[in-house]
């Protein structure tokens, strides 16, 4: 069975929602729809046709999604203490979260965006396929190449890390007070605050969240320390040997005329 032009054209839409909420990056998530995209053109002899075209390019998109976060984390030990310690607290009948409170988060997608984040990346994909895309459990299965129990311990396991990402994420508000935006949307703004690409509103709100925030300052002066010490070791009076001249002088023009 191809697969056709038309059935990559009607899976783009929430291919994109998948990745945006993936990422939390609009330029990662066009990246990542835009090798998917390619990926699945480059196999699209190898389409069976066994599992439907949108789950067959859900599946590119996510293996893709997590061997660029194994490369970026090649180790993660991190992640599994993570899922191991917050199954503990769910196990613990005292636990519980403010069911009001994290409602509110959820309803805030800026906060239930940077609770997601927090959520390792594999459970993160399974609830946002099962939940956002709508997915059963065994294409999530399908998607992940895991079994059908797996798959729903993963939809369980993060769904139970959203909510105390969420629960969690009261506390840190708390520490910020008024101060606008979280600290994942102002970190995510440094490139466009350094480079001046921002709205006047948007910078300012980054400023009064720099104003505010007691961890945020240290990393954006950070940011601006390294850039600084980049720049400096260039050297505006180097010149080019005469010998690598004459070389590209050479391939560019035989003869070095």
């Amino acid at each position: 069975m191809a697969f056709t032009e038309d059935q990559l054209t009607a899976a783009l839409p929430g291919l994109w929602s998948y990745a945006r909420v993936l990422t939390h990056d609009e330029d990662a998530a066009a990246e990542l729809v835009q090798e998917t995209a390619l990926a699945a053109w480059e196999k699209a002899d190898q389409f069976r046709g066994e599992a439907s075209a949108a789950t067959w390019l859900h599946r590119i998109m996510y293996h893709r999604f997590i061997d660029a976060t194994r490369r970026r984390l090649p180790v993660p030990v991190v992640d599994e203490e993570l899922v191991a310690a917050n199954e503990r607290a769910w196990a613990d009948d005292a636990y519980t979260v403010a069911a009001d409170v994290v409602l509110e988060r959820a309803e805030d997608r800026d906060a239930l965006l940077e609770a997601l984040i927090r959520v390792p990346a594999s459970h993160r994909a399974a609830v946002l396929l099962h939940d956002l895309e709508g997915m059963t459990a065994a294409e999530v299965a399908q998607v992940q190449r895991i079994g059908l129990p797996a798959a729903k311990q993963r939809i369980r396991r993060g769904r139970q890390l959203l909510v105390s990402a969420l629960a969690a994420g009261v506390e840190r508000r708390a520490v910020l007070g008024d101060v606008p935006l979280n600290c994942w949307t102002a970190r995510s703004r440094i490139l466009d605050y350094l480079d001046d690409e921002l709205t006047a509103a948007e910078r300012t709100q980054v400023e009064l969240h720099l104003a505010g925030c007691p961890t945020c300052p240290a990393l954006y002066a950070s940011i601006v320390s390294v850039t600084d010490a980049l720049a400096a070791m260039r050297d505006p009076d180097s010149v080019i040997p005469e010998w690598i001249a004459d070389r590209v002088r050479a391939t560019v023009s035989p003869g070095g005329k």
